[in-house]
């Protein structure tokens, strides 16, 4: 049973994650990315996609500061440096052009996949129409012509990207006495991944009922957060480094 002192670190721990990987967030991205395919497609993406990110944070948890030893790289300046790109990924946040850049890259994602996709689209359209099923203009591709996009660009950079790999290493470091606090981190990770699975899964509800204000709003707040606690990263590590 977690103590209450526990519970406290860990707020932080999950607020941090869930800022930076922003599973809210990426909804819209996740639509454009599966549009026309089949429900059970977009949850094998969103299975593989978080599970694999999953996988790819914790082993930056576990081996990321041996890593980064072999570099000559110290906790230090990573907190830093960890810190300041935390900052910058706030900054975005707070004039709202996180979002916009993510779904600009998913445009383009998108448009790249169907492009790859343009000569067999005119079968894919036959077979639309000669189905009695799909006499409502829908046409949905087949599981076996639709992209794997669970491994790029979903889990990275846009689960796991350089943003999340720094936010954990950095968490690991500030308990690095800590095992019980570590396992959590890594816990909070699943936590996350589990979160964003949900809202794959019920993307188009989350779009729908989630208005541009709100998410704004949400976004702003959560991305002021994310800027103190940067700033925190930051002045722990020069206390590190000098003091």
């Amino acid at each position: 049973m977690p103590s209450l002192d526990m519970l406290n670190d860990l707020i932080p721990v999950f607020v941090t994650l869930f800022v930076i990987i922003d599973p809210l967030g990426l909804v819209p991205v996740f639509i454009v990315l599966t549009q026309g395919t089949s429900a059970a497609h977009r949850r094998r993406m969103a299975i593989r996609a978080c599970l694999t990110s999953f996988f790819i944070l914790a082993a930056f948890a576990l081996i990321g500061e041996g890593l980064l030893g072999v570099f000559g790289i110290h906790m230090p300046a990573f907190r830093i440096a960890g810190g300041t790109l935390l900052f910058l990924i706030a900054l975005e946040m707070l004039f709202e052009k996180r979002s916009q850049k993510r779904n600009e890259r998913a445009e383009q994602v998108h448009q790249e996949l169907e492009e790859d996709h343009e000569a067999e689209k005119p079968k894919v359209k036959a077979k639309a129409k000669s189905s009695p099923a799909k006499s409502n203009g829908d046409v949905t591709i087949p599981d076996h012509e639709a992209d794997d996009i669970s491994i790029f660009p979903m889990s990275i950079p846009f689960l796991s990207g350089p943003g999340a790999i720094a936010s954990v290493m950095l968490l690991m470091g500030k308990f690095e006495d800590n095992i019980a606090m570590q396992a959590s981190v890594i816990g909070v990770v699943a936590v996350v991944m589990v979160i964003a699975f949900v809202f794959f899964l019920l993307a188009n509800v989350v779009a729908k009922r989630l208005s541009p204000t709100v998410a704004t709003v949400v976004s702003r707040l959560l991305g002021m957060i994310l800027a103190a606690l940067a700033v925190q990263f930051i002045i722990d590590g020069i206390k590190q480094a000098f003091f």
